[in-house]
């Protein structure tokens, strides 16, 4: 039906609208029923297919994505991808031009582009993309977010959220264009370093730790992620590189950390190596390592990375052209020069290297949202009737309860028995009659009801009831038994009478917490931890912070809360994959940046809350001048300095310590923090050194 027709790319025609609504029948006609053999690419959001459309007699070349049923995104980055889209317009943005919404449908039309995605030249189809190429690529995904940041004719300009090689597409002239706005996010622009707050999203290896450990959006981060791209086209590996070493999985740290050590030469990709000016070298690793900076204000805004990286392709250009044709000097060298042939247009498909698998990378995850935590240990799986627990012997050790007594022991969920609330729901004191269960007295509890709003409900009462049902130890709060009645969740814990930690440390006129005390809370909660790691199968706590260590009326500290708890590795296995999921400030760095959890993640846990004992603040601290934001970045250079040290300590401990002691918790807390997991101890030397002390 098509015979006669011009066939274009969507590229090269004026669309009638800017965005224009398309009905179902004409995607079907477009994808020939949405046909395997047109599949060019697959995300997080679901297929991408190779389709034409009629317009005015000529066929138009697209890529249409269709929203998978089983994705975890939905209408919200749908609508958001396309009220962005309808509104930018810029030669170096993927164009929308069009969407589809029918009953469950969720369809995005864009202008094809021949050439795929960044990522798949770069770690999939292995094609030797030259470093001038490289070189516009990067400057043009640059001129792109700089547009977003700055000159969107949007009064607030636009955050991208999820800069990443396989959100740069390139077109057939090999043009970069950004994709993918699902997550982006309209922030300030008329102040530099103004933040938008907002639950933490993006993907392993790009995302920002300022981001992560504060939950503030700005343009910043997406400089950041744009730092880890430009080591990307550098070195020719993926943002998380299982190929590394064990220690440096992050891209990000290994180059800086390389060119720390001197090793920049022989951190370049072995493609462009013999192609790259010393000087053009030195430049582009120092502008991407500016990108990386720790603190956002101390980052390029992407204006200054376009100006920087057009100097480069400049500089680049003046020493080829100083060259003879048939060679090149580099590294004091003489190399024949690269000639590049392009292999023809390259859909995208995600074809494998033939030696070797490329990481699977989640495509994109959500922190904090929705964990999909589900215990290997669990003898009860989710899916199964709740109502079965009550025949788990496993569980024997439980008492179930009616709603009718959890609402009588609470004083029907009075609002002078809250102890808390947290993310899942509220605690209540309450007491059980045991005149009626067991025979005499009252005892008090504290009962845990689950938001039944709560997309994660079921899991994380299933979570709890699964680890605490079964572990017993002095130092681990005790489940004294469950109500799972209609759509009714909650569990019923042992009292505990001073509160949290949390409660005592923040309190700025509390004296409670003497030295001494909190000595010993971080012993009772360092052997807690131990016993944990050291179980027949290893338990990763995952979520360590004051407001999860709680304490008895004798000040004995017991650790709560096993919501997001996780089995951990066995064997040679050195750690479990899994979505970032905790509490901004206590999350290990690797956590954040591969998605890879062991036993360190909780060690570096510990530290932090180590160090808010000791200093007595708490670890994310917004209220504070903007360096001294986050407790770890601003207090771990003066742990080793015992003057310094001296002077950041928490002043209600004056005159309760001794110099030598207060030395080596603070050595120790800097141990736990390391940024190498492997340099931080093993929870059982913690105990020891405790103990010690």
């Amino acid at each position: 039906m098509f015979t006669g027709h011009e066939v274009e790319s969507s590229s090269t025609l004026e669309w009638p609208e800017p965005c224009r609504r398309l009905t179902f029948p004409e995607i079907q006609r477009a994808t020939q029923n949405f046909d395997e053999s047109l599949v060019i690419g697959h995300g997080g959001f679901g297929k991408v297919y190779r389709g034409t459309i009629i317009s005015e007699a000529r066929l138009l070349v697209v890529a249409i994505k269709r929203l998978d049923s089983t994705s975890n995104q939905g209408d919200v980055e749908f609508w958001a991808e396309v009220e962005m889209l309808s509104k930018l317009r810029h030669c170096h943005l993927v164009s929308l031009i069009g969407y589809c919404t029918d009953g469950s449908e969720r369809i995005l039309v864009y202008d094809y582009m021949p050439h795929g995605t960044l990522e798949d030249h770069l770690h999939k189809l292995q094609t030797p993309l030259p470093w001038m190429l490289r070189l516009n690529i990067c400057i043009g995904a640059a001129r792109g977010l700089n547009y977003l940041h700055t000159g969107t004719g949007i009064k607030h300009g636009v955050i991208h959220r999820d800069v990443k090689s396989s959100n740069i597409l390139l077109h057939k002239t090999w043009a970069a264009k950004i994709s993918d706005f699902g997550l982006s996010k309209v922030g300030p622009t008329n102040q530099q370093f103004t933040h938008v707050s907002t639950v933490v999203k993006g993907t392993f290896g790009y995302l920002d730790p300022d981001y992560f450990s504060t939950g503030r959006l700005t343009r910043k981060s997406d400089v950041y992620a744009f730092g880890v791209v430009m080591f990307e086209v550098l070195c020719g590996k993926r943002a998380v590189d299982e190929s590394l070493d064990e220690d440096h999985w992050g891209l990000a740290r290994w180059a800086q950390e390389s060119m720390k050590e001197g090793r920049l030469k022989q951190i370049v990709d072995p493609n462009i190596r013999e192609r790259i000016s010393t000087k053009g070298l030195k430049e582009f690793s120092r502008l991407a390592e500016r990108c990386l900076n720790s603190h956002p204000k101390q980052r390029p805004t992407m204006a200054e990375v376009m100006v920087g990286l057009e100097s480069i392709l400049v500089l680049q250009e003046k020493t080829s052209n100083t060259l003879h044709p048939a060679s090149m000097t580099i590294f004091g060298r003489k190399m024949p020069m690269f000639l590049f042939q392009s292999n023809g247009e390259i859909h995208g498909k995600n074809q494998q290297f033939p030696s070797k698998e490329p990481v699977k990378i989640p495509p994109k995850q959500s922190i904090f949202e929705s964990p999909n935590i589900k215990s290997s240990r669990s003898v009860v799986v989710i899916t199964r009737d709740l109502n079965d627990l009550r025949q788990n012997p496993v569980y024997s050790n439980l008492d179930i309860f009616t709603y009718d007594e959890m609402r009588m022991a609470t004083k029907q969920f009075m609002s002078d028995q809250v102890l808390g609330v947290g993310g899942f729901g509220g605690v209540y004191k309450g007491f059980i009659d045991e005149n009626v269960r067991y025979g005499y007295g009252k005892t008090q509890v504290a009962v845990k009801e689950f938001n039944r709003q709560g997309v994660q409900c079921d899991t994380e009462w299933l979570v709890q009831v699964n680890y605490l049902g079964q572990l017993q130890h002095p130092n681990i709060v005790k489940l004294i038994g469950y109500c799972c009645e209609e759509d009714h969740r909650l569990l019923v814990y042992e009292y505990m009478a001073s509160g949290s930690l949390e409660k005592h440390l923040y309190d700025r006129v509390c004296t409670t917490l003497t030295w001494s005390r909190r000595i010993k809370i971080a012993l009772d909660t360092a052997i807690a931890l131990a016993f944990l790691h050291d179980s027949e199968r290893p338990i990763i706590y995952r979520d360590f912070k004051t407001s999860n260590i709680l304490l008895d009326a004798e000040f004995n500290a017991k650790l709560s809360d096993f919501g997001l708890a996780k089995d951990g590795p066995m064997g040679d296995q050195t750690h479990v994959s899994t979505g970032v999921i905790g509490t901004y400030g206590y999350a290990a760095p690797e956590y954040i940046a591969t998605g890879h959890l062991s036993v360190r993640s909780d060690i570096y846990g510990f530290g932090v809350v180590l160090l808010e004992m000791l200093i007595g603040r708490r670890a994310i601290d917004a209220s504070r001048p903007s360096c001294e934001h986050n407790l770890i970045d601003w207090a771990r250079p003066h742990l080793v300095h015992n003057r310094k040290l001296v002077r950041i300590l928490d002043p209600r401990m004056k005159g309760q310590y001794s110099s030598k002691t207060v030395i080596k918790v603070a050595n120790l807390a800097y141990q736990c923090v390391s940024k190498n997991p492997k340099d931080r101890p093993i929870m059982t030397q913690v105990v020891e050194t405790l103990e010690s002390i």
